[in-house]
Formats: structure tokens, sequence, C-alpha cells
């Protein structure tokens, strides 16, 4: 190893904890009716759940968006579990709506409407989208012998969340928005006989911005 590629590791090894992965992240939204919460209001944040499941929404990203949403100044929210159980069998992932066209069926049963009103739900949010990594680069060696164990090496990977919230209002069974967030991050791994991670929240970022949003979206008058 020459000396100008030691001493270029040893520097990234040593600044990129200080500076951590780079994330961009951007929300958008299109309304497309009023929203109003009054204080017995609740929502219900639901991921895609379809089958195959390689088309599911990350069950964390959802618990993420929800937490983020709710909490002791945040909207009132029912979890996706204890939703899910009340409204069975209409929200399993095999009856479960993928679309508002069928909300007024939903709606026209009595025991639907009723078990709905017991958890107070007006709007249900529902999350669309993933994380991915779409590209990596690098390389990385790991040696055992007598002397010692090390790595050395320079790994990077970019990850990539998209994700897309559609907001149902139950009661009139119709869509009154959207609200999209995607979050673009590189993480990077020097190695210099132990490797360091230095990861970029990509999915946390795009789970904040999301929920932010949501909350502005949702109580904000238009």
């Amino acid at each position: 190893m020459n000396r100008s590629r030691f001493a270029l590791l040893v520097a990234l090894v040593l600044t990129f904890p200080v500076l951590g992965g780079c994330v961009t992240a951007r929300v958008e939204e299109i309304r497309e009716g009023r929203t109003e919460m009054s204080g017995t209001d609740a929502i219900a944040v639901l991921g895609r759940r379809d089958r195959p499941s390689t088309n599911e929404t990350e069950f964390d990203f959802v618990e993420c968006v929800a937490r983020n949403m709710g909490g002791t100044s945040g909207i009132p929210v029912v979890p996706d579990k204890v939703f899910r159980d009340t409204l069975f069998p209409w929200f399993e992932p095999r009856t479960a709506p993928v679309n508002t066209r069928d909300l007024p069926d939903l709606i026209s049963h009595p025991a639907f409407v009723e078990r709905l009103s017991g958890l107070g739900v007006k709007y249900i949010v529902w999350i669309e989208g993933s994380t991915r990594r779409t590209d990596s680069n690098g390389s990385m060696s790991c040696t055992a012998s007598p002397a010692g164990a090390g790595c050395f090496g320079f790994l990077t990977w970019e990850n990539n969340s998209q994700y897309e919230a559609s907001i149902w209002d139950i009661h009139n069974g119709r869509a009154v928005g959207k609200v999209s967030s995607a979050a673009v991050g590189t993480s990077y791994m020097p190695a210099l006989i132990v490797p360091v991670p230095i990861i970029a929240r990509v999915k946390g970022s795009a789970c904040s911005s999301l929920a932010d949003q949501l909350k502005t979206f949702l109580t904000a008058d238009s």
C-alpha cells in the first residue's frame, strides 16, 4: 500500500464519523378536499399488505409514521393492529380496499360503521412504497493471521426511499389528497483494521418528513 492511499483512508476513517451519511429528502402534496379534525377525531395509519409480499409497505415504516404523527402533542392515532382487529375482516390483506372506489361498499355495512364509530376514526392514511438499495461501489478485504486480524477498503452504497400516503375520508367515502415523501442517501464504510459504518438514515428521514407534512395537511384549514 502506498503512503498516499494509506493517508487518504486514515483521513476518511477520522472524518466520516463526524460528517455522517448524506441524505436529501423532499415532500409533495396534492389536496383534493377539505380536512378538519375535532378533538374527538382520530386517524388510522395503515400500510399496503398485498400478495406477493414484495408489494407490502414495511411495517416498521408505518409504525414510524404513526408514532411521529401521534404523541402527546400530535393527532390521535389508532394503531394498525387495533384498527385491523376491530374491523375484521374488512381490512385483512385479501379483502382490504385498494382505492376509494371500494369505500362506498364498506360504509354501506352497518356493522362496519358501528365498529368504526367506536374507534373514532375519521381519516385513513394509506401508505404505499418502500426503501431499496439502488447502487453500491468499492471493495473491502479482511485477513486473519497469528499476529491479528483486520480489514482494509472502502464501500459506499445508496438507498432510495419512495412513499406515498393517500388520505381517505372514511365517513364521506372519498379521497381528500395525497402526500409523498422521497429520500436518497449515501452510506459509507471505510475500514482501516476495523470497519466503520457511516449510515445515511434514509428511511428515518422519509418517515419524519412524511409524518410532519401529513399533520400539516390534516390540521390546516383549506
